[in-house]
């Protein structure tokens, strides 16, 4: 037996009890005569003793112990002299009467704390040991328990849970696929799911109306904070289901989630909001609403005053920052560099500081006057110490640049507590989206998505302007999940794929299964997909989901640890009939 107890589980109540126990050594403290030694485990620290009057020879034996080893010591279990209340175990220590090193270990790059000294790229090249720290190992916990209690909701909501391929076709539409030559079948290829999006609905023909899978999916994307190449989903379908319904379920799922894992209950329903007014009010389809701060529209009282910059835009907004009129020149000036860094995108910033006695101090004041900036102020609803800034320009550009400022204020002014949750229902999204370069129509999630009812006439007249029945839950600013209502029928799919710019040869070729599948039968239905790795970031407070995933790449897509992906050999190559060209 390697241990009667873990590292974590020893209390007063153990007092005078042999025990065994066994893990890795955190430090040895050298004191005259004595040495301890930290001994931790999965579960925690226990203090071990070794006294030199005692037992010369097993106290020498500690002291030579470095970081790390892995050692198992006998003892009794004695209570602590100099208590340490900032442990379970801190009460009690063992009075080591064995010592066994059953492994040696060479001086770790870095310290197995929280507070560790190790960077980012070292902490992944070693990520093995970086795992062994407790604030990495109570993110895979708490992703454990994720996982387990959306399985328990689930099933007693009657889904059942039902693997689908991880090679599959090739279907680009959307982000790149990762791709799989076939041995079996030269020049041809599987690819990697980006989703079990046609699978699930498959499962909806076949008459299991209520699946979900925990799945790995798979995108060839750029990389940032919420984003790796390989994710995983929480991926849910049900048959029989109007919107409503979904949002029901889900919504009711993750409130079992936050309450059986934070102790957290909402009351009431989720607030819900348009599409169309969460771009109007927030510039995001993915709105904080920790804090208000909601966009306010000025076009109309900045005209006629000779002012370019306003005049010559189609849109002038702005965000009112409460009691921040004290703001120094310096201040403003750092916000104005803000706007202008290329991910924001704005030219300048225009500011308003309302002072007290209803006066205005405004860096446009030469053009408009202390009426003229009083109307602004009403528009806003400003009080006296509020500070209005404004940013002007193309719609949609200058909206996505105030979105940038107003989580900037929002982080200045501690208003996005990360122990305050937010949730939100996106819905009524545009089912279409137009992109220039091409001159066609893309779907906004995917070409299966079902249009609103009441918008189909809308197809060949005006396809800009049809909403599709598709939804996203969104917390604190992170679109946590999303879905839609699919289409099942027939003839508006083909519809569908007519307006993206299919042929029927290129619409049946990518997903002649599913169409083939729809003239048998497919019942109404729909779902949504959480991103599990972004749940337990959320949960967790972490600013990225790399820390609660056990192997993750890095911002190149590459896993420094194992030196994945690599260079295969040339008889690899051979056997796949694949030749490469660098310099293509």
């Amino acid at each position: 037996m390697f241990r009667t107890d873990t590292c974590g589980q020893l209390r007063m109540t153990d007092v005078d009890r042999e025990v065994v126990l066994s893990g890795w050594v955190q430090r040895v403290r050298k004191m005259g005569g004595m040495t301890f030694i930290d001994l931790r485990d999965r579960y925690g620290i226990t203090q071990l003793v070794f006294n030199q009057e005692v037992d010369a020879a097993l106290c020498e034996t500690a002291n030579h112990i470095g970081r790390e080893y892995v050692i198992q010591v006998k003892g009794v279990v004695k209570e602590r002299y100099s208590k340490n209340a900032n442990i379970p175990t801190g009460d009690i220590e063992i009075i080591v009467s064995e010592l066994t090193i059953l492994s040696t270990s060479d001086t770790p790059p870095f310290t197995i704390e929280d507070e560790s000294d190790g960077g980012d790229d070292l902490r992944m090249q070693y990520r093995f040991l970086d795992l062994r720290r407790d604030c990495v190992r109570k993110n895979l916990e708490l992703r454990h328990k994720l996982a387990f209690e959306v399985r328990r909701f689930l099933d007693s909501e009657n889904f059942l849970e039902i693997e689908t391929p991880i090679l599959i076709k090739s279907t680009p539409e959307g982000a790149r696929d990762f791709v799989v030559p076939s041995r079996m079948n030269p020049g041809e290829f599987y690819a990697l799911p980006q989703s079990p999006q046609t699978f699930k609905q498959l499962l909806m023909v076949s008459g299991f109306d209520r699946y979900f899978q925990i799945a790995k999916c798979f995108r060839d994307e750029d990389l940032r904070a919420d984003r790796q190449p390989e994710f995983t989903q929480i991926d849910c379908e049900m048959s029989f289901v109007e919107q409503e319904d979904v949002l029901n379920i889900f919504e009711n799922m993750t409130k079992h989630v936050f309450k059986a894992i934070k102790g957290i209950e909402f009351e009431g329903n989720f607030p819900r909001m348009t599409w169309h007014d969460a771009m109007k009010y927030y510039g995001s389809d993915k709105p904080d609403i920790r804090f208000e701060m909601k966009f306010v529209e000025l076009k109309d009282l900045t005209e006629g005053k000779n002012f370019v910059v306003f005049d010559s835009v189609p849109y002038v907004g702005g965000i009112c920052a409460k009691g921040c009129a004290a703001y120094t020149r310096k201040q403003i000036d750092e916000l104005t560099e803000f706007v202008k860094r290329p991910q924001v995108g704005a030219k300048g910033l225009v500011y308003v500081k309302c002072e007290e006695g209803g006066t205005y101090k405004s860096s446009v004041d030469k053009f408009y006057s202390q009426e003229d900036l009083k109307l602004w102020a009403e528009r806003f609803d400003a009080q006296p110490g509020d500070l209005l800034l404004i940013l002007a320009g193309e719609t949609s550009k200058t909206r996505k640049a105030l979105c940038e400022l107003r989580l900037e204020m929002g982080n200045r002014l501690g208003l996005r507590d990360k122990n305050v949750f937010a949730p939100l229902w996106i819905i009524d999204f545009p089912l279409l989206e137009w992109d220039d370069e091409t001159q066609r129509y893309y779907a906004m999630h995917h070409p299966f998505t079902s249009p609103k009812p009441e918008d189909i006439a809308l197809l060949d007249s005006n396809p800009g302007a049809v909403r599709a029945n598709a939804y996203d839950m969104v917390f604190n600013g992170v679109e946590l999940g999303g879905g839609s209502i699919r289409i099942h029928d027939s003839a508006l799919q083909d519809k569908m794929f007519e307006i993206l710019g299919f042929t029927q040869e290129q619409a049946h070729y990518q997903f002649g299964f599913l169409m083939d599948a729809f003239k048998y039968g497919a019942p109404p239905h729909g779902g949504l997909a959480f991103g599990l790795d972004r749940f337990v970031s959320l949960l967790a407070g972490l600013d990225s989901i790399r820390d609660c995933i056990a192997f993750p790449k890095n911002n190149s897509g590459r896993d420094t640890m194992s030196g994945a992906p690599s260079i295969i050999d040339d008889a690899q190559l051979k056997e796949l009939q694949i030749k490469l060209d660098l310099q293509a």
